[in-house]
């Protein structure tokens, strides 16, 4: 793998970790984001030089081999144990380079290779991982998680010991590629024991999942099976790919504690989820009742407006049913606030449930933690929705104006009412002339045969009284037409209060998801080959 992949997988894995804040394992975030800074540390230490770090259980010879790569008795090997208590280095082409490494490492004792080593190895003595003191296993620990390539060193008794293969060997199984295994003192065992010995390790490492790591068979007294491993080192050095071999192995391994349902595919807001919410939200909003009144103020406006002038102060002494629950004909005021009373219990709950509804249709069959999140961030606003509800109401335009037809048709009532005024006070002032005995000194004029003041009085009563009713059906159906057109006005602002308040969060959440997997995908993604073959 180029530095350039590893950068783009750091760089993927680093966005994984931030969008897994708060949603995923503490832990696995805490590794992920440990990974990038470790590694941004380590290649900016350059990858001119090569740590290779020694690794195994106490009695297997770590030291005596690590004496026999160097060249010179630099460890301390012995039968009583724990022998090594810290890292050591034998460098080979010593600069500020490897100096700064082992600063970085944390490693004091530092000493120069001898023979022929290639350049740029940074060979590490470590503690036992076994060890009896607890200082020495923390050391160890510490640096095989640092180190660029692990040679885990083993003897024919202990090749199989469970620490070995548990707690290190299986867990790195992706890192096959920055890793071997020596099976150490081989002179104890005649060459079939030693090969059959050799062979049957080969099997253990293979079944942990290490099936393209080499397994030498050396001994560190004899100089057996040593050239193979100075090669072995000698060509990864040459390679100048450890380091980044073991980092890509890293960031996969990170990756794949982020790697928390990312297998399905969300199923997404459904159209019935989404239409159950906002007929939910629309009934806790009160859009029935204010369309209601929407129409019943049409009704009784235009009852004022074109109604039997006489008859209009029965209209006046109900009150306006918008002005009623504080709502105007205008729209676009943000922050009034009605007077419709609260969403009733029965309202809440089926609000509720339509919301925690839709996030389950959304969450689908989505693995934990996901349903979670996507039902918190849901209900995340929830305690917002009456007040919003209440703000989207009367922030409407219900669009209740006043038909053109209104203002002649008033104007011609007020013309009928004047006609059957005229009229009665004519009639009355005829009878008290003929109280009077006078009612022959005035004539009376007649449209055929009928008196005037009675063609006044009856046939402006007769025609306010029809232009009245043909007005009030007219308002009937002027007040449906209008209702709808509020409900429509209402449900859009509704519709967004609830786009906003729920469904916008539960679709940032899965997206957040879509991100989350599309980053692990892309930081687990590492070409196949370029491992070493056993």
């Amino acid at each position: 793998m180029s530095g350039g992949d590893l950068d783009r997988r750091l760089s993927a894995l680093a966005e994984a970790a931030e969008l897994g804040e708060g949603r995923l394992d503490d832990d696995a975030v805490a590794a992920a984001r440990t990974v990038v800074q470790r590694a941004g540390r380590r290649l900016g230490l350059g990858v001119e030089a090569t740590v290779v770090a020694l690794a195994g259980p106490t009695g297997d010879g770590k030291s005596s081999l690590f004496n026999s790569l160097s060249g010179a008795h630099l460890a301390e090997a012995g039968v009583r144990r724990p022998t090594t208590a810290a890292a050591s280095a034998a460098v080979w082409g010593a600069d500020g380079t490897s100096d700064a490494l082992l600063d970085w490492l944390g490693v004091p004792v530092r000493h120069g290779g001898r023979g022929d080593g290639p350049a740029g190895l940074v060979l590490l003595d470590l503690p036992d991982f076994d060890s009896v003191a607890a200082d020495h296993r923390l050391e160890a620990d510490r640096v095989i998680g640092l180190a660029d390539l692990l040679v885990w060193v083993v003897d024919p008794q202990k090749y199989a010991d469970a620490t070995l293969h548990e707690r290190y060997l299986r867990p790195l199984a992706r890192h096959g590629g920055a890793m071997a295994v020596v099976l150490n003192q081989a002179d104890r065992l005649d060459d079939a024991a030693g090969e059959a010995a050799r062979a049957d390790l080969a099997r253990l490492v293979c079944d942990d999942g290490l099936d393209a790591v080499p397994v030498l068979a050396v001994s560190a007294t004899t100089g057996a099976g040593l050239e193979r491993l100075r090669e072995l080192l000698a060509g990864r050095v040459a390679a100048r790919e450890a380091a980044v071999a073991r980092l890509s192995a890293d960031v996969a391994t990170a990756a794949a504690r982020l790697d928390a349902g990312c297998a399905p595919r969300a199923r997404g807001v459904a159209r019935a989820d989404r239409q159950r919410l906002d007929g939910a939200l629309a009934e806790a909003a009160g859009v029935g009742e204010v369309t209601r009144a929407v129409g019943a103020a049409h009704r009784r406006r235009g009852a004022l407006a074109t109604g039997w002038p006489y008859a209009r102060w029965v209209r006046r002494l109900r009150p306006d049913p918008l002005r009623r629950l504080r709502l105007e004909d205008r729209g676009g005021e943000e922050d009034r606030r009605t007077s419709l009373p609260p969403p009733s219990a029965a309202a809440r709950a089926h609000a509720s449930s339509a919301i925690r509804r839709l996030a389950e249709g959304a969450a689908g069959a989505l693995p934990e933690p996901w349903p979670v999140l996507v039902r918190s961030a849901a209900t995340a606003r929830e305690a917002e929705l009456a007040e919003r509800l209440d703000r989207a109401v009367a922030g409407a335009d219900l669009r209740v104006r006043r038909p053109l037809w209104w203002r002649p048709a008033g104007l011609l009532q007020l013309v009928l009412a004047a006609a059957a005024a005229v009229g009665a006070l004519w009639l009355l002032a005829l009878a008290a002339l003929g109280w009077l005995r006078l009612d022959d000194v005035v004539p009376t004029p007649e449209v055929r045969g009928i008196a005037l003041p009675t063609l006044l009085l009856g046939g402006g009563a007769l025609a306010g009284l029809l232009l009245a009713g043909l007005a009030a059906v007219a308002h009937r159906l002027g007040a449906r037409r209008r209702a709808r057109v509020a409900e429509r006005a209402l449900r859009r602002r509704v519709d967004a209060v609830a786009g906003e308040l729920v469904v916008a969060p539960v679709e940032s959440e899965l997206a957040a998801r879509e991100r989350l997997c599309a980053a692990v995908a892309q930081a687990q993604a590492q070409p196949r080959g370029g491992r070493g073959r056993r």
